[in-house]
């Protein structure tokens, strides 16, 4: 019986894209490759290996271990986190498609991976790896497609997030701009910043789009065009490089921690969600031939039938919508715990005049449930911040989705009024969990949400999870100390 990892090897057409890659290495002049996978958490993990080695790589893939998929961390008790001492090696191997080269580093490339048992495992050999969040979310729309006749979520999402000054003493300095939204004057003290952010991504194929000052210092939301959801999650995940980079080459921090500072607002992640038959590929390219990366790269969905779209001046969406938004709502406890996946997360869900999304309701334009139409066609998923690990999202998103479309559940009418209103007039809404461990009991609890993280893949994202949430209960802060230190009872 032929192994996963190699019938993906030897997929149908990617010899071909193989030879199009070393091509690609030999004209751009690319001297190491990153072969890049993805961590419980959404970090990006992998090896380096010297470009003359592509078509090796290619076929046979980089050996690696679970423990890079826990970022090769230890729990509270300094055992590793995710895997015992004689845990197996695992096979990455490169999704051809994904090559690009580095704008910074031009001598340097990155191309993602999916991860695969070892080929020599005396169980499941070769076998995907259910704890590959990439993986899993490209065989979980896969599914999803299956059973609805090609439907499938397109999405785009704003990051949101602060560049600040480096501590000094310990201490948080904030960033270079006032908390000022939308302000003009505010966007061009980080035009250095925002300008190489746009730069970069351009030539790693994310079409960005517009752009902003939000209201926290140092804020910036920077949009690039939606697409499916693996290309999307791509891409966000090559937009944090991005960032990365930036910040070392600023002086700054980029901050994707969802409360850096109170009383104003977070770093959130909104996601804007539809579901879509049909359409075909298209590249969009910003940045001149030779282009620095594969098609693939560059390419996306455009056209086909939005099923979220009733007409241009009709915000309820059509039926297939309707028990989508039914579906997210039933397993929005749950969904938090992906969406909001820090202790910090919650520091947003307990600031309140924020428009903090922590009711399960939704509405056409309304800010103030955790759901809302923001216009005809599309659906804005608001319990998700910038540290998002976006391929668990929007695999527990198509799980949930799926769901509510196989039961046809009725999400109920949109809410119009300010849901404080609403419900000092009466109306009864759940409020999503106010702290971390209750949302990770929430997960616990849901067999559905869980169901779109296999196999080993919600066990390591709890046992993860928890341990943080034990960290951070068993920590003496300054809080306690100035609270408590003389304190009489």
């Amino acid at each position: 019986m032929t192994k996963d990892v190699d019938a993906y090897a030897e997929a149908p057409g990617r010899a071909d894209l193989i030879k199009q890659v070393r091509a690609k290495i030999d004209e751009l002049g690319i001297d190491f490759v990153y072969y890049q996978y993805i961590s419980i958490t959404g970090r990006i993990m992998g090896k380096a290996v010297p470009a003359p080695h592509w078509e090796t790589i290619a076929m046979k893939g980089i050996q690696t271990w679970v423990g890079g998929l826990t970022n090769v961390l230890p729990n509270r008790a300094g055992t590793l986190l995710g895997f015992d001492s004689n845990a197996h090696e695992l096979v990455a191997l490169p999704d051809p498609e994904t090559f690009c080269q580095l704008p910074w580093n031009k001598r340097t490339a990155r191309v993602y991976c999916t991860v695969f048992n070892g080929r020599e495992e005396p169980e499941n050999p070769g076998a995907f790896m259910d704890e590959d969040c990439r993986g899993n979310l490209r065989r979980v729309n896969q599914k999803f497609m299956d059973d609805h006749d090609g439907l499938h979520m397109r999405h785009g999402c704003e990051p949101e997030m602060a560049w600040l000054y480096k501590p000094e003493d310990g201490k948080l300095q904030g960033g270079p701009t006032k908390p000022l939204a939308y302000h003009i004057d505010q966007f061009e003290e980080l035009s250095s910043v925002y300008m190489k952010v746009i730069d970069y991504g351009q030539a790693m194929g994310l079409d960005m789009i517009q752009g902003d000052h939000e209201d926290a210092p140092g804020q910036l939301e920077l949009n690039f065009t939606y697409d499916e959801a693996l290309r999307t999650a791509d891409r966000l995940t090559t937009y944090r490089q991005i960032c990365a980079q930036v910040a070392r080459e600023e002086g700054l921090i980029a901050c994707f921690m969802s409360k850096p500072f109170l009383g104003v607002t977070a770093n959130g992640c909104h996601h804007n969600i539809s579901l879509w038959r049909g359409g075909e590929g298209e590249v969009v390219s910003h940045v001149d031939e030779p282009r620095p990366g594969m098609d693939g790269v560059f390419e996306h969905r455009v056209g086909g039938d939005n099923l979220f779209y009733s007409g241009p001046d009709d915000w309820m969406p059509g039926p297939t919508g309707l028990q989508a938004i039914g579906g997210i709502m039933e397993h929005l406890p749950a969904l938090t715990a992906i969406g909001s996946s820090t202790v910090n997360s919650y520091r947003r869900m307990l600031d309140l005049g924020m428009w903090a999304p922590v009711y399960a309701d939704w509405g056409f334009q309304n800010r103030t449930t955790a759901l809302r139409v923001s216009a005809p066609g599309r659906l804005e998923y608001r319990a998700v911040d910038s540290m998002v690990n976006p391929y668990l999202m929007a695999a527990t998103l198509i799980g949930a989705m799926d769901d509510g479309i196989k039961r046809n559940i009725d999400p109920g009418e949109p809410e119009q009024r300010n849901i404080y209103d609403a419900m000092e007039a009466g109306k009864e809404v759940k409020r999503l969990p106010k702290y971390f461990g209750d949302a990770l009991d929430a997960l616990a609890a849901d067999e559905v949400v869980k169901s779109a993280m296999p196999g080993g893949l919600y066990d390591i994202y709890d046992e993860y999870k928890r341990d943080e949430w034990d960290r951070f209960n068993a920590e003496v802060s300054s809080w306690d100390v100035e609270k408590y230190l003389d304190c009489l009872p």
